[in-house]
């Protein structure tokens, strides 16, 4: 049965018909600095790029290079195969302003396939000779256009929730080292890239009485309403030196969730009772914190149709293609979800991107087929109490049983799957702040028109550790592997933080998935063996 897509209460349409409600005020100054970020590189003549640098979306036709300015200047980007920069190329890019709270990226085409690069960012005032900043330095390597290197890539998801900040006496964000030593290929965030409804006090208490301080800006003192509160919380993650070390080695693959906004936010979400927030509009919040995350995101996102489309395919060569699904924008409100029939409520990836995946992943010719979902198939996450005292469900499923309300739609997309003969098809997630392997097979399904599939869950980064969540039957998952804190909202000092690596190995073409804990050492393994 095919279902009504939501029209314009959409945040897409919102969107783009709330510009009047985004030209606020642009930070530019950081708060707060501490032992762990290096000082901004500022000069009363030649502009600074506090933030260091982030590259982006690898694929085919090039890479992303993102910085901010500390003021308004153009962008200047150098980047070469020699350590020292020897014969470079140099791009102009484009101008750094407060219209984008002074961020600039510039797409890098043209690479030679297979190469270590190194590249280097400064802004230079307009006009003006001699008025080029500091260079701000990092590297990637490009992937290859022949099957015989084998890949890495790492993802995970919810970075600087429920409190739990940038804290100098644990060294800061260090599960962002961890991954960085792992030296992958890409990262993929898989969502909740801020918190923006959770405030940051200088101090909190974590388990067995410690006293877990954080580093505090104005911006994430209170739960973001304006968009310079919720710039303001990109910038926070920016401080921390792990994060900016990370961001100028490893390309990301960014996608969103509900933090971004606020908690488990729709279009029905009411905030009328919830006395942090002066601004209960949450339409309006849901526009400026897109436009902050779109701004921030090392994205090729103004090469999309759309402007702010975040669904996208990122080709990594004959092995490996990911794609990277938006299971947000396109949803109806959190309900009850036990619906009989698909209809507007009942939307979760909407029947435009189901499309567009479909398409993607009939036209893949790579080996492995990832699916980068920033919420799983089978656990239950729930919301609220509906006004009959229902559970309302922020993610698919919702509860044992046959595919009802969401499920209904994901229950399309995975008989459609089984019907084109997919193989080797991954689906690779976050959200729930633990680690877990989940296999799911029709013969333990109560829906079992779909092929076995293996789903792995990792996070959070830098955020409080829940769980586990509970299990639905529908698509028959079986808990291969979780591990999950004794207590809910541990601090990260209780070690519960994980990140997902992937190895795929040329010569078998197995896919070996690790998770791995804060300090980069594997709790499970799993390889897969690609079938023809």
């Amino acid at each position: 049965m095919t279902a009504t897509q939501p029209t314009d209460s959409t945040r897409r349409s919102f969107l783009r018909t709330s510009s009047r409600f985004l030209g606020l005020g642009a930070g530019v100054a950081v708060l707060g600095p501490s032992g762990l970020a290096a000082p901004a590189v500022i000069s009363a003549s030649r502009p600074g790029a506090p933030d260091g640098i982030q590259l982006g979306d690898p694929s085919d036709d090039g890479l992303v290079v993102w910085a901010r300015a500390e003021r308004q200047s153009r962008m200047v980007v150098e980047y070469a195969t020699a350590p020292d920069f020897r014969n470079a190329m140099r791009i102009s890019g484009p101008l750094a302003s407060s219209e984008t709270d002074f961020t600039a990226r510039t797409q890098l085409t043209g690479l030679l396939p297979g190469q270590q690069y190194h590249v280097r960012v400064a802004f230079e005032n307009p006009g003006e000779r001699r008025g080029l900043g500091a260079w701000m330095e990092g590297g990637f390597r490009t992937r290859a256009l022949t099957a015989d290197r084998p890949i890495r890539f790492v993802w995970s998801g919810d970075t600087v929730g429920q409190g739990w900040g940038i804290n100098p006496d644990l060294g800061g964000m260090r599960i962002y080292e961890a991954m960085r030593q792992r030296n992958p290929d890409f990262f993929i965030h898989s969502g909740d890239t801020i918190y923006a409804d959770s405030p940051i006090s200088a101090e909190q208490k974590a388990e067995d009485g410690r006293i877990w301080r954080n580093v505090v800006t104005e911006e994430v003192s209170k739960v973001a309403e304006t968009l310079k509160e919720f710039r303001g919380r990109h910038r926070y993650n920016m401080m921390d030196v792990n994060v900016r070390r990370f961001a100028s080695q490893v390309p990301q693959i960014w996608q969103w969730d509900d933090h971004e906004v606020t908690n488990n936010w729709s279009d029905s979400k009411d905030l009328s009772a919830d006395a942090r927030y002066t601004e209960k509009d949450v339409r309006l919040l849901v526009a400026r914190g897109s436009r902050a995350f779109l701004e921030n995101a090392p994205m090729r996102w103004h090469r999309q149709g759309l402007a702010e489309r975040v669904h996208r395919k990122i080709a990594y060569g004959p092995l490996l293609d990911v794609f990277v699904l938006d299971m947000r924008s396109f949803r109806g409100p959190n309900g009850y979800n036990r619906e009989t029939t698909e209809s507007a409520a009942t939307a979760f990836l909407g029947n435009a991107q189901i499309d567009w995946l479909m398409a993607e992943l009939e036209a893949s010719q790579a080996t492995w087929k990832v699916i980068a979902a920033d919420m799983p198939i089978g656990l239950g996450v729930p919301d609220s109490k509906d006004a009959q005292g229902r559970e309302r469900w922020e993610a698919i499923a919702n509860g044992n049983g046959p595919a009802l309300g969401r499920e209904l739609e994901t229950a399309r997309l995975l008989s459609r799957i089984k019907a084109a003969r997919l193989r080797n098809v991954v689906w690779l997630t976050a959200d729930v702040h633990y680690c877990a392997a989940h296999h799911y097979a029709p013969e333990r399904a109560v829906y079992q028109d779909f092929d076995p599939f293996w789903e792995f869950v990792a996070g959070p980064l830098n955020a409080g550790s829940f769980g586990p969540n509970p299990l639905d039957n529908t698509f028959g998952p079986r808990i291969v592997y979780q591990k999950a804190p004794t207590a809910q909202n541990m601090s990260p000092f209780a070690g519960f933080q994980f990140f997902g690596e992937v190895n795929i190995d040329p010569a078998s073409r197995a896919m070996t998935v690790d998770l791995r804990d804060m300090n980069g050492v594997s709790q499970f393994q799993q390889t897969l063996t690609a079938q023809a």
